[in-house]
């Protein structure tokens, strides 16, 4: 997996603005690719950040990289709690959750929208997409946004600008370690 995937894919969880990013890897080799992953986990696990596979499919992951503390965090927000607990969840565990969610990837013929959460998307957005069938949204960037649009656009032109940021910076020599904000 390469430095620039992680940077263009996950740079707002990088820079701790944000719990977790989702991306697809494609691989050619699963071995090498877990390897990989492995070698991330390494050298992200001081800084806060842990990076796991959720789903495999004809050569491509969708890797999951994602800040704990702040997933803990999230998951304990009690509309969250009930949107997790209503789809099965064990709620009072975080890796309970994410083996859950998983488990809901490989075997659900619909992906889990309350993947979301996983990601720091607010609450009353995950349950408005979910109930709505992500039809009537208010606006639509990173997620599609049914509560507070004004800070949802607040928030998604902060990650793009540390996209940019964070591309910039990695392009010019500067190693992803020092980009990372411990957390």
């Amino acid at each position: 997996m390469s430095e620039e995937a992680v940077i263009r894919h996950c740079s707002p969880t990088l820079a701790g603005m944000k719990t977790g990013n989702i991306f697809n890897y494609h691989y050619s080799d699963r071995t090498e690719m877990l390897d990989s992953i492995r070698e991330w986990n390494k050298k992200l696990r001081d800084k806060g950040i842990r990076v796991i596979p959720l789903r495999y499919s004809h050569g491509d992951t969708m890797i999951y990289l994602y800040r704990p503390s702040m997933l803990k965090h999230d998951i304990e927000n009690h509309e969250a709690y009930s949107i997790l607990r209503e789809r099965g969840y064990c709620t009072g565990n975080c890796d309970g959750c994410i083996e859950h969610l998983i488990q809901r990837l490989s075997e659900s013929g619909e992906f889990p929208h309350e993947i979301g959460l996983f990601l720091g998307y607010p609450p009353e957005d995950v349950d408005g997409f979910i109930k709505n069938k992500a039809c009537d949204y208010k606006c639509v960037g990173y997620w599609k946004v049914y509560g507070d649009r004004e800070r949802a656009q607040k928030l998604f032109s902060r990650f793009r600008k540390c996209t940019e940021v964070y591309i910039d910076q990695w392009l010019k020599g500067k190693s992803i370690e020092r980009l990372i904000v411990t957390g």
